[in-house]
């Protein structure tokens, strides 16, 4: 339990630093680092075929994706990076509070079921195993990949400004 608290307060943290740092290879590592992070908390919940494709797609493939279009993009000049800084934080200052207060509020007052993961199978079709038996994995990458589609508009939506 304890070692589970930890993982979700340093995924919590990643994605934090991801979101609020200005400069985009720093959130691109954070990215990175947020996905090997819920790759070890998706094994550590026995599915490890979901843990190898968050750890490759989401931590691999799309930071390299990332830096990529990265590189096409023009560097911001130091005078523009504390101003660029303090409106970001301007924007987001309230952020982290929300978060923290909606976690408690939800461990709190909130009397939420128990979701029992199946356990995990052996031997098996990976087909059947994805589509039947952990679905619930599926839907965890659709939101990873969702949350690095929207970024990459962020990025372009930032860069036309």
């Amino acid at each position: 339990m304890t070692l589970d608290f930890i993982l979700l307060s340093c995924l919590l943290l990643a994605a934090i630093w991801t979101v609020m740092t200005i400069r985009l290879i720093r959130s691109i590592v954070g990215l990175a680092i947020t996905s090997m992070i819920l790759s070890v908390i998706m094994y550590r919940l026995d599915s490890p075929l979901a843990a190898v494709f968050e750890l490759s797609v989401c931590a691999g493939l799309i930071s390299v994706v990332f830096i990529i279009t990265v590189s096409f993009t023009e560097r911001v000049s130091k005078e523009q990076l504390p101003v660029r800084r303090k409106e970001r934080f301007a924007r987001f200052w309230f952020l982290p509070f929300i978060l923290v207060a909606a976690a408690l509020l939800l461990s709190q007052y909130l009397n939420i079921p128990k979701i029992e993961l199946p356990l995990p199978v052996y031997g098996q079709n990976v087909r059947n195993v994805l589509w039947n038996l952990r679905h619930l994995d599926l839907f965890g990458q659709v939101i990873v990949l969702l949350a690095g589609a929207f970024g990459v508009a962020v990025l372009f939506k930032e860069s036309k400004k």
